[in-house]
């Protein structure tokens, strides 16, 4: 199988139900990642921006990422409210 996908045959030589598995998977890391990459980005926190954008997890990183790491949004309102009194 891989001697044909390494010399010439391509994606060919690959099941279409095993070809449309990676297409999904690709779809999938692609919308986590640029989801990820979006919100460290607009959270300034610069190592989970470069960690998301180098690391291929298949959206595992940015799922944690969003999911459990990212700077909520209520703890930045109250850091501003206070700061307004």
């Amino acid at each position: 199988m891989f001697e044909n996908f390494i010399f010439g045959n391509g994606l060919s030589s690959i099941s279409p139900e095993l070809q449309a598995l990676l297409a999904f998977i690709i779809l999938w890391d692609a919308v986590w990642k640029l989801a990820g990459m979006w919100k460290a980005g607009r959270n300034n926190q610069l190592w989970w921006f470069v960690f998301i954008g180098v690391l291929n997890t298949a959206g595992i990183l940015p799922v944690l990422y969003l999911g459990f790491f990212q700077k909520k949004v209520a703890e930045k309102k109250r850091k501003k409210v206070k700061r307004k009194k």
